[in-house]
């Protein structure tokens, strides 16, 4: 069954990543050529539908940013229909309204038949009020942290797991020259696949995630002894969200403004000063924090954008709303799009890529 649709709309959710600028290109180019659809740029995420902020997508503005990081319409990530920041009040508070009906109100004005909403669990989540106000939606799912529930992949993953290989690889030598412990944080929240991948492509001597809580006892004696023998010095991979045995994450900042409020970082620094006074082996702690999702998106991420995009406008067409596009064992297919919607998808101590990081006798500090 093909719909009739005359008038898409397009806004980025949430973080940015590489691979956004893809997705909107193929789904704007497609509509555009393959339907003959009018599209709809929405500035600033639900920010800019909230506010009637948008633009036209012709082809123009759509040429040339397959290969540009982040996102040419802008993202939002403190901003929901139905819990719109609208200022303090007289006590500093945050103060937050419905604003449903001004989206729907942009929605109408413009006339957009179906929303395509690029992001993650949060952005999906946001939603529910919107489709049951009676908008159509379609998701495509991007995040580095790879961790949306029922896709094994999203856009900007596999653009991070290079960046974050790179740092690590380069911490090798000088982690070697010095024989220090060299501690690098990635991002990843509270999914370890980020941190994880990049510590099994680098070779990483320890992988901290937040799945398997960590004895630093355990970490400090096996850097032990790696120092006693011929290695001498140790890479640690630690992502943001890892937690000690007693179950504490380190919490870098709350913003009460945003519906995800916490802000994970600083639990590498915590690491390393712990491994230095237990075993009075020189540490050092590097970050990598937005470095990982700017940039040029890898090949891997253009291709997947394009298809997740493609795949996503032939949903619609289909008539099949409120759908997400997934990677399910290397097929595209669809989900409700709120069966993602805040939830997770977490590393399971028993998947292969564990296995294959114990198998090379990779530490957890389990």
């Amino acid at each position: 069954m093909t719909t009739s649709i005359k008038r898409i709309g397009i806004l980025t959710g949430g973080g940015d990543c590489p691979g956004l600028n893809a997705a909107i290109r193929g789904i704007g180019k497609a509509a555009l050529f393959q339907y003959g659809i009018d599209v709809i740029g929405i500035r600033d995420g639900y920010q800019g539908l909230i506010e009637n902020r948008v633009q036209p997508l012709g082809n123009n503005e759509l040429s040339g940013i397959l290969t540009r990081g982040g996102t040419i319409l802008g993202t939002n990530n403190r901003c929901a229909p139905d819990r719109y920041y609208s200022g303090d009040d007289k006590d500093g508070n945050p103060i937050f309204v419905d604003a449903v009906d001004r989206c729907m109100a942009t929605i109408e004005e413009h006339e957009i038949d179906v929303l395509f909403v690029i992001g993650g669990d949060g952005t999906f989540s946001c939603t529910k009020p919107l489709i049951e106000a009676g908008l159509k939606c379609i998701g495509i799912p991007k995040t580095i942290d790879n961790d949306i529930y029922g896709t094994e992949l999203t856009i900007g993953f596999t653009s991070a797991l290079r960046i974050g290989t790179m740092a690590l690889d380069r911490l090798h030598s000088t982690g070697n020259s010095h024989h220090r412990v060299m501690v690098c944080e990635l991002m990843g929240r509270n999914a370890g696949w980020l941190t994880l991948a990049s510590g099994l492509a680098s070779g990483s001597d320890v992988i901290l995630i937040p799945e398997i809580p960590f004895d630093i006892d355990k970490i400090c004696a096996f850097v032990e002894e790696r120092r006693s023998g011929e290695s001498g010095f140790s890479i640690i991979a630690c992502a943001e969200g890892a937690r000690s045995n007693d179950g504490n994450q380190v919490v870098s900042e709350f913003d009460p403004t945003s519906p995800d409020p916490i802000r994970l970082g600083g639990i590498a620094a915590q690491v390393a000063y712990e491994i230095e006074q237990k075993t009075n082996i020189q540490s050092r702690t590097t970050s990598l924090g937005h470095i990982q999702r700017g940039g040029e998106p890898a090949a891997t991420d253009r291709v997947l954008a394009t298809t997740f995009a493609t795949s996503a406008l032939d949903l619609a067409m289909s008539g099949a709303f409120n759908q997400m596009v997934v990677m399910d064992e290397g097929h595209i297919r669809s989900q409700d799009i709120l069966d993602a919607a805040d939830k997770q998808r977490l590393v399971s101590p028993d998947h292969r890529l564990i296995n294959a990081a114990r198998a090379v006798r990779t530490c957890f500090g389990d």
